[in-house]
């Protein structure tokens, strides 16, 4: 019996279940779900029906800030240290039992190896003892769907961009499960790109939001920098070119004729040369999305990943969309970052789509330190 979903209604927000009796049941089913793929440990609880009962986040920013960048091994240990009393504060705040959950989500990849692994022993683990389900969760999904948790969620179909400090990826997105990749990057994630040249310009970390907050007191349009790959014909990629390009500025800026830490360079040049250097980062970002979306024949365009929090991003993509008669949507700002609430949607929605996935019980457990999406 196939289960029917209303037109016109968000994925999974109204979903019918099946019983192994294929009889409807309309209760909905609990997800628990767990992130631990960087430097965040998420956990949340998420329900068939699209409603997030209750999520903890930690952020290991602070930790991280001295060495200027995440430490792979310290990043393992402190999500071993959280992940239970986060997942303690998940259940006060949702005010239900352990005994309630009827399925557990886990990032498996992309991600560090050692914080994929501390997370999926523990999710596993859990799963094994109280004999539930694990659904495996690709990271790049979570994000992808993260905007479908908002006020205004987009219907299917539509093009994805998922712009983090790991991944730079266009998708088109069919429906639930059904991905196709657009175009990605050859080289640095714009993510990467941002922090990367943050730390070239003495920003302190995380130097994506740095860079972004300095570049608002500079101008753009001072030094001009290229746009690699924008007319390229595709919808692929490339930022390691710019990120030489402001390395070559950055020593001039300097007067020195070999990159060093110790470079000084003024505040207003900081400022001038940040801001060049998101303007040509969003440009490009901008019109390759826009140009896959039209490809496609999408009318909505969905932004997803830590760098959709970008204040300009948001900005210019809107303006541009609204004059090709595109819709954009964004995740709320809380949801760009990794997080628990993403993933325990993630595994919710594929178990509204399946139920079968209730009887599953594989508890092989696996972790994908580079994977595809599609």
């Amino acid at each position: 019996m196939a289960c029917q979903v209303p037109a016109g209604e968000a994925y999974g927000l109204k979903s019918c279940l099946l019983d192994s009796r294929h009889t409807i049941v309309t209760t909905p089913k609990i997800v628990l779900g767990f992130e631990s793929s960087c430097d965040e440990t998420g956990v949340a609880l998420c329900t068939t029906e699209g409603r997030i009962l209750g999520q903890a986040l930690y952020s290991q920013i602070a930790m991280h800030k001295d060495y200027g960048g995440v430490v792979p091994e310290l990043a393992s240990r402190d999500h071993i240290r959280r992940l239970i009393p986060l997942m303690d504060d998940t259940f006060a705040q949702a005010g239900i039992s352990m005994a309630e959950v009827d399925a557990i989500a886990v990032t498996t990849g992309p991600g560090l190896p050692g914080a994929l692994m501390a997370g999926c022993a523990f999710a596993y683990s859990l799963a094994m003892g109280l004999n539930l389900p694990v659904i495996p969760i690709h990271h790049l999904e979570g994000h992808l769907l993260s905007p479908l948790l908002s006020d205004n969620p987009p219907a299917f179909p539509f093009t994805a961009l998922l712009v983090s400090g790991g991944h730079t990826q266009v998708m088109g997105v069919h429906s639930m499960g059904r991905y196709t990749l657009l175009g990605e990057t050859l080289d640095d994630a714009a993510g990467e790109a941002f922090d990367k040249t943050a730390k070239m310009i003495g920003l302190p970390y995380p130097g994506g939001p740095a860079l972004s907050k300095l570049a608002e007191s500079g101008n753009p349009e001072r030094f001009k920098l290229p746009r690699p790959m924008l007319h390229s014909g595709d919808f692929m990629f490339s930022f390691s070119g710019l990120k030489t390009a402001v390395l070559t500025t950055a020593m001039k800026l300097a007067g020195v004729s070999q990159p060093s830490e110790t470079m000084r360079i003024s505040e207003a040049d900081k400022a001038d040369l940040a801001a060049s250097f998101q303007a040509a980062i969003v440009e490009t970002l901008v019109k390759k999305a826009l140009a896959a979306c039209l490809q496609q024949d999408h009318k909505r365009l969905v932004v997803a990943g830590g760098v959709g929090a970008n204040k300009l991003l948001r900005d210019q993509l809107v303006k541009a969309a609204r004059r090709r008669g595109v819709e954009v949507y964004f995740p709320e700002l809380s949801l760009c970052t990794d997080n628990g609430a993403m993933i325990a949607f993630a595994g919710a929605m594929q178990l509204a789509e399946n139920p079968a996935l209730l009887d599953v019980r594989d508890y092989g457990m696996f972790t994908r330190p580079r994977c595809e999406l599609a």
